[in-house]
């Protein structure tokens, strides 16, 4: 074979070969004529984005300035932590109360648990002001946060705690429907005995005491404070040896006396009365409030109603 066969025998693979990376070839170069153009677009007009960085245990942010947008993304991280954090607290507050009795059964180291949590959640509380928004009753632009049905699952509260250590009866649900301007607590009384036989040997009895307040603002004082004026007390058998009550027995009220509130000692000279309560947690699910006089805190979760 002469040489200039065997010449263009070996070309043929290295031309396939040089075809088969043009493409290549061609892209990079283009690339390379670009390097200058993307260079005068890397100044400051085109700033880099800001880097988000997620810890387990905290939420921060870090970028290259100070903008509006960075400052966003923090408040939303914190947000949603304490949120996280909520929910966890809330959690593990329900099974204590669960547990215990909503503290008529608790032992010294429950109610440090419960304490604990309540201090925290405070300190969570997402409505830290005007929380008392139009519990006045008047017209309101906004919603009223207060309003609706709370069932009670925890109290330190000694007055309602003493209820437990009547032998004749034992408290049953605890509610405070809040209708601005009035707020009703609810409290239903069972006969003890009944606690101890099922329906079928001893049927049931329920005798429901209802206890009304008108509800105040006291923006002078707090934007989560409630003043309570107490006006009425009635008491009504709801179900007799498992017949509901239709009116056969009539219900027992007692209108209190409306005095002066200038002539009542402790009261200040606006006229508010010594009664009322301070919303220290609130949200879409739970309240926590502290009561004026005689003191304690109690812990509710929103119901959709007050039946028996």
């Amino acid at each position: 074979m002469r040489r200039h066969d065997i010449c263009s025998i070996l070309l043929v693979p290295v031309a396939v070969v040089f075809v088969s990376f043009l493409p290549f070839i061609t892209a990079f170069a283009s690339t390379s004529s670009l390097l200058p153009l993307q260079k005068s677009f890397s100044k400051s007009s085109f700033p880099p984005p800001s880097n988000i960085v997620l810890y387990s245990d905290s939420y921060s942010t870090r970028t290259s300035d100070d903008g509006e947008g960075s400052d966003w993304l923090t408040d939303t991280a914190s947000e949603v932590k304490r949120s996280v954090q909520r929910n966890e607290m809330k959690k593990k507050l329900m099974q204590l109360c669960a547990s215990y009795d909503r503290g008529y059964g608790a032992s010294p180291s429950a109610k440090n648990q419960v304490d604990d949590l309540v201090l925290q959640l405070k300190q969570l509380n997402p409505t830290k002001e005007n929380a008392a928004a139009g519990i006045d009753g008047g017209p309101t632009s906004g919603t009223v946060p207060l309003r609706g049905n709370w069932r009670m699952i925890w109290t330190t509260a000694l007055d309602v705690l003493n209820l437990g250590a009547n032998p004749i009866i034992a408290p049953g649900a605890i509610y405070q429907k809040i209708e601005p301007p009035v707020a009703t607590n609810i409290i239903d009384f069972i006969p003890r005995i009944q606690t101890l036989f099922p329906f079928s040997l001893l049927p049931p009895s329920l005798l429901r005491a209802e206890v009304k307040t008108r509800t105040s603002s006291r923006p002078m004082q707090s934007s989560n404070r409630v003043g309570l004026t107490f006006e009425a007390v009635k008491l009504e058998p709801v179900e007799v040896l498992g017949f509901q009550n239709n009116g056969s027995f009539p219900p027992f009220s007692v209108n209190l006396p409306q005095i002066n509130l200038q002539d009542l000692p402790g009261v200040a000279a606006d006229g508010n009365t010594p009664g009322y309560f301070d919303v220290i947690y609130l949200d879409d699910e739970m309240l926590i409030i502290q009561q004026n006089e005689p003191g304690g805190y109690f812990v509710s979760i929103r119901a959709p109603n007050c039946d028996p």
